[in-house]
């Protein structure tokens, strides 16, 4: 396809998050001063960065305009950038042609994306970005996944009544925590390491037999059980399994659960929901005051017994946190992450102060899910497809 692009880039809008619990922002000072370098103007909507410790005085010393008047803010635009998808608000008062970048998630709700190329605005999604080694600095989806993973293993240590590490005392000695982390992709590898870290014995299971080299160099033991196939897929990500395979591979973890102090799960099929890992009967194998994170309850959660945004406690005394966005509780870093990730991006599809998308281009063709009116995202295509739903 040959490449196209809108009229030059001049005002890069910064919403304030307006997501039930999104303390994060998309572009931070450090990024800003960058762009206005470029030759950028940047408009930030007042108050954008202030859950994130970044207050208004620190976007306009990075040379950044405040802005009070949403409409003024958007109608304006040529690119918003935001962290979620944009507000109602946000997106009716965008003009036709301008666009928006953000993590929309389109194979999630491939309906919304209907309505964003309805909208007549050029949709980015950080999110859709191919993992690709040349993408690496823009994949949004492993900064935050790297803070999910630290997070949900800090939240495990204050919830279990027990050490991490062994210790040895003038009453005893205290064994260490034994952790299992579920899913050795990027939240996973950084679970495994901060428990490592903290002091815990870990080991982990993945059903993609390639990450077991990545698990030991982090000094845990990778569980493995037979499926009969590795269960990697496109872009490193694990794909669905057979009902046969899930199925043994549930019962296989009934043991390596109940035997487990800290359970992390981390399990995700973009598009789908979340594999159920943990099975009611590996719960109750859980000795009471155990502790399971489930970093995929967003899906819909890898454990049978997730409550998505709540923590929720089984008669035996088994703690289940369902936690959704951790990334936003550690907004600071993970805005700071994500700014550098658009950034990252905004290197490759912008030319000569103006956006220039080249769909010859693996990363603009990938990261491009709405433009010109139309759907331009293959998958998203096919997942309307699927539902009957496509124009």
């Amino acid at each position: 396809m040959a490449s196209c692009g809108i009229r030059t880039l001049m005002n890069v809008a910064v919403p304030r998050e307006t997501a039930f619990n999104e303390a994060r922002v998309a572009l931070v000072p450090e990024t800003v001063a960058r762009l206005v370098k470029a030759g950028a103007t940047v408009t930030v909507e007042r108050g954008a960065g202030t859950r994130a410790a970044f207050p208004d005085d620190s976007y306009v010393q990075a040379g950044a305009s405040i802005q009070d008047d949403p409409a003024a803010l958007f109608g304006n635009a040529d690119l918003v950038a935001c962290v979620g998808r944009p507000a109602d608000a946000t997106l009716s008062a965008m003009r036709r042609g301008a666009a928006v970048l953000g993590l929309l998630a389109p194979l999630g709700d491939p309906q919304y994306v209907k309505l964003l190329a309805e909208a007549g605005v050029t949709a980015l999604s950080m999110d859709a970005i191919p993992r690709i080694t040349r993408a690496q600095s823009m994949d949004a989806l492993s900064s935050q996944s790297n803070i999910a993973g630290y997070k949900a293993v800090l939240l495990a240590a204050v919830a279990l009544p027990k050490f991490f590490p062994m210790l040895t005392t003038a009453a005893g000695t205290i064994p260490p925590a034994k952790a299992l982390v579920l899913g050795a992709g990027v939240a996973g590898l950084q679970a495994i390491a901060t428990a490592r870290r903290l002091g815990a014995v870990v080991s982990a299971y993945d059903v993609r037999a390639a990450v077991k080299e990545q698990v030991q160099s982090l000094g845990a033991t990778f569980l493995e059980v037979d499926l009969g196939v590795d269960a990697e897929g496109a872009g490193g990500y694990a794909k669905e399994l057979t009902p046969e395979q899930i199925d043994k591979q549930r019962r296989f973890m009934v043991d390596a659960i109940g035997k487990s102090d800290v359970v992390v799960t981390t399990a995700l099929v973009p598009g789908r929901p979340a594999p159920r890992l943990i099975t009611e009967e590996a719960v109750a194998a859980m000795k009471p005051g155990s502790v399971i994170v489930d970093l995929a309850a967003e899906a819909g959660g890898n454990c049978a017994l997730t409550k998505p945004g709540e923590t929720f406690v089984t008669a035996g005394g088994v703690q289940i946190l369902g936690e959704m966005n951790l990334p936003s509780t550690m907004p600071h870093h993970a805005s700071q992450l994500y700014s550098r990730n658009v950034f990252a991006l905004l290197g490759v599809i912008v030319k000569d102060n103006a956006l220039h998308l080249d769909f010859d281009d693996e990363i603009a063709r990938g990261t491009t899910i709405a433009h010109g009116g139309k759907i331009v995202h293959q998958p998203t295509l096919d997942a309307l497809r699927e539902t009957g739903a496509a124009s």
